[in-house]
């Protein structure tokens, strides 16, 4: 039996990359500053399982300092260690590309901060297309943070809410009653069609419901996505007769490229649940890849530390469950994308190292040196599956 599985939380990272200035991210360390927020408040972070396997150390290797109130020094149960990134942007696509194989060597193209965001040419065009109303906020925004300042208008027009973050993205969002859901999907399809000059990595679907300025994001969001330039760790693995299961947005990030079954869910706990019910059903040769999104769009780029706190600690509480679940011969790792520091100024992700820790019945505990690419965790699954070998990255057990 040899199985992969590749556990990422969402903008964890472990503090600013080398090249964090290009980015104004010096200083930036989600993890670190979670921890010293907990510990100044009074209440430390606990992650037992996740210290055990090694992440206290890892983020020590990338940063220089251990997290406050991790005491945990030798002993560790994981492969553990952190990487640095290649690719040009810290964003979503960028970041998952990478781990499996393919950085992102060119520049993807951005809205700027100016209001508009978004040129006029592309919105008239999207409205002769669509025939929507118009269009509310068109400026760099938080989601949760915009729906509820133009929802009330929204529903009392049927003009939809646009904006767009750090990343380079388009994001559509609209009332699943009375806009209807099906209706936002043909809206963000031609959208994806018009932003491709400008080279925009996705156009998100953000359906909402609720009423007078109290409003909620639902799970039936969906992203328009650019495919990966090049065959990634995923149509390896699928090419070699292994299936590959997406769960949560990862076949949306993929553009369904190399993925065997998409598996959603409503948020970080039900994701788990699901993770544990493919690990029982998936067979040999399987990759099964989880992005826990929790962590970058409800607490990361909310700027919520106390939540992103109580996030990790519920993750951690549950790893036990998906240990005991490995099989001789699988392997799994936890990683992330980017960060997404909370404690930082503005809403945007931040360069930074990410972790990788290896761990599986047959995974010999180690310290890793600094990967200089996300593509060594690709690299070193690809080796452990006996799939042809990735373009980019080296095998690192």
């Amino acid at each position: 039996m040899s199985r992969a599985f590749i556990l990422l939380l969402d903008s964890f990272g472990l503090g600013a990359a080398p090249d964090a200035e290009k980015f104004g991210d010096v200083g930036a360390n989600t993890f670190g500053h979670i921890a010293s927020w907990a510990q100044d408040a009074g209440a430390p972070l606990r992650l037992p399982n996740l210290e055990r396997l090694g992440l206290a150390a890892a983020a020590h290797q990338a940063c220089g300092e251990w997290a406050a109130g991790f005491t945990l020094r030798d002993g560790f149960t994981g492969a553990y260690g952190a990487a640095c990134e290649r690719s040009t942007g810290k964003d979503t696509q960028s970041g998952h590309w990478e781990i499996a194989g393919v950085p992102v060597t060119f520049e993807w193209g951005y809205f700027p901060r100016a209001v508009p965001s978004m040129p006029l040419d592309l919105t008239d065009k999207l409205q002769a297309i669509t025939g929507v109303a118009g269009f509310l906020g068109n400026c760099h925004a938080s989601g949760t943070d915009i729906i509820n300042l133009h929802g009330d208008e929204h529903v009392a027009t049927n003009k939809v809410i646009i904006y767009t973050s750090g990343d380079s993205v388009m994001q559509i969002a609209a009332h699943e009653e009375h806009f209807g859901l099906e209706r936002l999907y043909a809206v963000c399809e031609a959208a994806f069609e018009l932003v491709k000059p400008y080279n925009i990595g996705r156009v998100i679907a953000r359906p909402f419901v609720g009423a007078n300025g109290n409003y909620r994001r639902t799970s039936n969001r969906h992203d328009y996505a650019v495919p990966p330039p090049s065959r990634t760790l995923l149509d390896h693995v699928k090419d070699a007769g292994g299936e590959v299961v997406g769960l949560g947005k990862i076949s949306d990030i993929f553009a369904t490229q190399g993925i065997s079954r998409v598996v959603k869910g409503i948020d970080n706990m039900a994701l788990f649940d699901a993770l544990l019910k493919v690990t029982d059903e998936v067979g040999d040769k399987s990759l099964s890849f989880v992005n826990f999104v929790d962590f970058d769009q409800a607490f990361g780029h909310r700027r919520d530390i106390a939540g992103y706190a109580n996030a990790l600690q519920e993750l951690d509480a549950r790893l036990p469950e998906f240990i005991a679940k490995l099989k001789q011969g699988d392997i799994a790792v936890i990683t992330a994308d980017h960060g997404c520091d909370p404690s930082w100024p503005g809403s945007d992700h931040t360069r930074e190292h990410i972790p990788m820790i290896f761990f599986g019945p047959g995974v010999p505990p180690r310290a890793l040196p600094i990967s200089n690419t996300f593509a060594d965790i690709g690299a070193t699954l690809a080796s452990h599956l006996g799939v042809t070998p990735l373009s980019n990255g080296t095998p690192l057990l």
